[in-house]
């Protein structure tokens, strides 16, 4: 959110002028991209136009099933003789000229309904964006020769009607640089679409706000990528075109003034919207890190232990396993388990020794 107490004002000719104007409080609001993207989605899908297959497509022919005990499928098939698709199926979706599975019909759900509250919330988050050098520039906008954000210029410009004196104030203003961008990148479209009505692509340039068109519209509108929106209209579509905050906006003078009267404030509601007024922040400074590391929060925190902890002596062991705990437990184990070895040895020892053979033996087998 922007945080300077008065905007400059810029004249035609780009120099700043003595006036300035405050800043109105929905460039305080809180920045939710989580809620623009939210609202934006639902939004847009207003916008479609229903489409459906043919409602007799692919059923356009007098098949009949052959039943069963003919070695064939049960599918309808087409009937006659004489010619190469009868006898062919038919109706189908896994058939050759067959109906689609579950054919599309115009009577989907096409539009979503949005509450008002979060589409004002997402509207005002748009503005407040809007005056984010960071998020402005992020978003792709040529904006790294103008002096401010957000951009103010005298009421004046309300007055041109000509798209050369729209050029000379957007040179004046070095805001030219974004519309060349958009020039640049107008490319066909890929795909069919290009078929369609809808050949080519390009990026968004600026966006203009007035309080009152004069002939603003006129001088503006034939500039590439550049849109044009009456302050008491604001889109969110155009705010944040995609879903993506920081849209670079350009407004008159009586349209700045006039944001406080659209949108109100945190403590005083909307002359436009009844009873309207801005979502208040959780938290007034949104810089988290430079709190956690501020002087006054280190002096109350707990100083950091160590990285790694050691495991405690307690630990549950398997005195079945370790001998150490089962020793410590029943003293005794180690005597048993000392006579148990020893016994197992002495029986090792008695089945290895083997009993030579006696010397009358020897003596009887040998003997002829």
């Amino acid at each position: 959110m922007a945080a300077r107490p008065v905007v400059s004002v810029f004249g035609l000719n780009g120099a700043k002028l003595e006036a300035t104007v405050p800043l109105p409080a929905v460039f305080t609001a809180p920045i939710r991209p989580d809620l623009v993207q939210f609202v934006h989605k639902n939004m847009a899908k207003n916008r479609r136009q229903p489409y459906a297959v043919k409602q007799q497509a692919g059923e356009e022919t007098s098949a009949e099933s052959w039943g069963t005990g003919r070695a064939v499928a049960r599918i309808p098939r087409v009937g006659g003789s004489g010619t190469y698709r009868s006898g062919q199926a038919a109706f189908g979706n896994m058939t050759r000229g067959g109906r689609m599975f579950a054919p599309t019909k115009v009577w989907r759900k096409w539009h979503v309904r949005t509450n008002t509250n979060q589409k004002r919330y997402a509207t005002a988050s748009a503005v407040a964006a809007s005056g984010v050098s960071a998020l402005v520039s992020g978003r792709g906008h040529r904006i790294q020769d103008i002096e401010e954000v957000p951009l103010v210029v005298a009421a004046d410009a309300e007055s041109l009607n000509k798209t050369k004196e729209a050029v000379s104030l957007l040179k004046a203003l070095k805001a030219y640089a974004d519309v060349e961008k958009v020039s640049n990148s107008r490319s066909i479209r890929a795909g069919r679409g290009k078929l369609r009505n809808r050949r080519h692509r390009q990026r968004r340039g600026p966006l203009v706000v007035y309080a009152e068109d004069k002939g603003i519209t006129h001088a503006f509108r034939n500039l590439p990528g550049v849109e044009l929106v009456s302050v008491t209209r604001l889109n969110l579509l155009q705010l944040a075109p995609g879903g993506h905050l920081g849209r670079f906006v350009i407004w008159t003078q009586p349209a700045f003034e006039a944001l406080n009267k659209v949108f109100g404030t945190q403590t005083e509601a909307s002359q436009q919207k009844i009873g309207y007024t801005l979502p208040a922040p959780l938290i007034s400074n949104p810089d988290v890190s430079r709190i956690i590391t501020s002087g006054e929060v280190q002096a109350v925190v707990r100083p950091a232990g160590p990285r790694f902890t050691k495991r405690p002596y307690t630990q549950k062991k398997n005195p079945l396993r370790n001998t150490q705990v089962l020793v410590r437990l029943n003293p005794y184990a180690q005597v048993l388990r000392r006579a148990e070895i020893l016994g197992q040895n002495k029986r090792t020892t008695k089945a290895s020794h083997k009993k030579s053979a006696s010397k009358k033996f020897l003596e009887i087998l040998k003997a002829d």
